[in-house]
């Protein structure tokens, strides 16, 4: 990546960072009143071999990986090299209760860890979160080290479209620590998860580490308090009040178990397939509904994976909240929790994505679908048995990790056929999980086995539905760009799939392409439309916001009329 690429490209939020960055709870469906924020300036190095160094000569800003902007270094790590990070530390007198636990939010690939020079663990993977217990290894005065290391290239662990070489539709590779490093302070006995299953009028508890105590629930007119036993408590409502894009209610409760205590919240809504007239309807709380989104690739422009502030998250959802939007498609990535809690109480709907590996072929995965050459059996594909545990582990990590938040809705496990194998078998496995949501086995060409959708792409001729017994979904579709002067990452290079020279051609364009291929389709069965996307990324200019999301390239009184027809039609489906 090189400076000289970028326009205008800080964002508000980017051009004055905060001593301790991202500095807000990270966890906000088991909240705790303890919390030390290990955000902020680390001492940082790179080395070819393993061994702790013995001088680090360069400042970080840590969550921000070292290859943006906001990292304070913005420069490449070639995957041959260690990175290490170095932060001395002292923890508030009164802070320790019982157990010490250090949390990272997530370490891109590799990482492992020492306290005051003791190992204290590792982990791989480079989008989930991770704890140590460090309660043995403290003392007044403390020094963390951090090694991390990126080997993208083997292809085994997730690593979504990242790229060395990027361009086009492949993005500024990132490494290292890029979410969140904090400590918390716990009972001997403490809560150690929480899971959540809710309908349309109850919620369901199971609760590890801790088997008996209360829950509180607040509503508008009382707390309800629950005893629970053996981990497990079931709590019916009289009247519900139910979730939905817009009407986001969630029930904030408390769980008291021994010493400890934590604030969670969840949301009371049911999601089906129902056959309506004939026809295959996705149905939110009983009823057809038209998942009308964009596609959401969750980088930025100065700090890559991790934006500014967590309130970054919020502006994207408002922004596409503001032309009538009720989805974003999480494409490929895994967010820290606020993105999802942002969703969860702004009311946005989520389909998520697992993260690819494997090996992508653009002859095979791109150019030969496109013309319509698709393969019709998977299991023989990408037969790597190390790619495939690692795929497998990292989707059951992420169905884990985010189940418990109502907008997720809906789970893509294989898109475009990138890593794709024996589809049936991880849709089964992935029911095993989470069988309260959609799940769509295949996301665009290959369609495999097993799935609750039929899954479609459309980006170079006009969408035409297909016959199905499964409710049909378009997940990908549009990709229309320009370009706005001055906020461009690469001012030599632009992608999109149609390309136009002003703001007023665009919003025509874009216009003209839902009034002749979605709403139409709405009537026939349609149940879901994800255009692509919604900001720009890096050479893509497809996006309805800007790379630095200072432009909003769609005015809401353009926009929102094609909302509305859109929330009409899908209407007269459920009449």
């Amino acid at each position: 990546m090189k400076k000289e690429f970028f326009a205008d490209l800080y964002t508000e939020e980017g051009e004055n960072l905060p001593e301790i960055p991202w500095n807000v709870y990270p966890r906000p469906q088991m909240k705790r009143d303890s919390f030390f924020c290990l955000n902020g300036e680390w001492e940082f190095t790179t080395a070819k071999n393993s061994v702790i160094p013995g001088f680090f000569g360069e400042k970080i800003t840590v969550p921000f990986p070292p290859q943006s902007l906001l990292s304070g270094l913005h420069r490449n790590i070639p995957e041959e090299d260690y990175l290490f990070y170095k932060k001395t530390f002292r923890l508030p007198e009164d802070f320790s209760r019982g157990k010490t636990i250090l949390h990272f939010g997530a370490v891109d690939q590799y990482c492992e860890a020492w306290l005051n020079g003791k190992i204290i663990g590792e982990h791989k993977g480079g989008y989930e979160h991770f704890s140590f217990d460090i309660t043995p290894f403290l003392k007044d005065e403390n020094v963390l080290v951090v090694k991390a290391k990126d080997e993208m290239s083997s292809l085994v662990l997730p690593y979504g479209k990242q790229s060395a070489n990027r361009g086009g539709m492949w993005y500024t590779p990132v490494s290292g620590i890029w979410q969140t490093v904090w400590i918390e302070s716990v009972p001997e006995k403490h809560i150690a998860s929480v899971d959540i299953r809710t309908g349309k009028d109850f919620a369901e508890f199971s609760i590890e580490g801790i088997s008996e105590g209360t829950i509180s629930i607040k509503t508008s007119k009382k707390t309800i308090i629950e005893n629970f036993s053996e981990g497990k408590a079931r709590i019916e409502f009289k009247s519900p009040k139910i979730w939905s894009p817009k009407h986001p209610y969630l029930y904030e409760c408390e769980i008291n178990a021994g010493e400890d205590k934590i604030e969670t919240y969840f949301a009371l809504r049911t999601l089906s397939i129902e056959e309506i007239d004939g026809i295959q309807r996705l149905c939110l709380n009983g009823k057809p509904f038209f998942f009308h989104g964009l596609l959401d690739q969750g980088y930025w422009s100065d700090g890559i994976f991790t934006p500014a502030s967590p309130e970054c998250y919020e502006k994207d959802i408002l922004a596409a909240k503001s032309l009538g939007f009720n989805t974003l498609r999480k494409h490929i990535k895994i967010e820290p929790e606020q993105f999802y809690y942002d969703c969860d109480r702004l009311g946005m709907v989520v389909f998520q994505d697992m993260v690819n590996n494997g090996d992508y072929n653009f002859f095979r995965d791109t150019a030969l679908p496109t013309v319509g050459f698709k393969h019709r059996n998977d299991k023989k594909l990408h037969p790597n048995s190390k790619t495939r545990k690692a795929f497998l582990e990292a989707m059951e990590q992420t169905a884990r990790q985010l189940k418990n938040h109502p907008c997720i809705c809906y789970w893509t496990i294989f898109n475009e056929g990138w890593g794709q194998f024996e589809s049936t078998e991880a849709y089964r496995r992935f029911k095993e999980i989470d069988d309260s949501r959609f799940i769509g086995s295949t996301s665009g060409w290959f369609k495999g086995g097993e799935s609750d959708v039929f899954s479609e792409h459309c980006y170079f001729k006009p969408f035409k539905m297909k016959k199905s017994k499964l409710p049909i979904v378009l997940t990908e579709f549009g990709g229309y760009a320009f370009a706005p002067e001055g906020h461009r990452f690469n001012v030599g290079e632009e992608y999109g799939y149609k390309k136009f020279k002003s703001r007023e051609e665009l919003v025509s364009g874009i216009t003209a392409l839902y009034e002749r291929d979605i709403i139409p389709a709405i009537k026939n069965g349609l149940c879901a439309a994800i255009y692509t996307q919604i900001s720009d990324v890096e050479d893509e200019t497809n996006g309805i916001l800007s790379y630095d999301r200072k432009v909003l390239k769609i005015k809401p009184e353009e926009f929102l009329p094609v909302s509305e027809k859109i929330y009409e039609e899908i209407k007269k489906a459920g009449q």
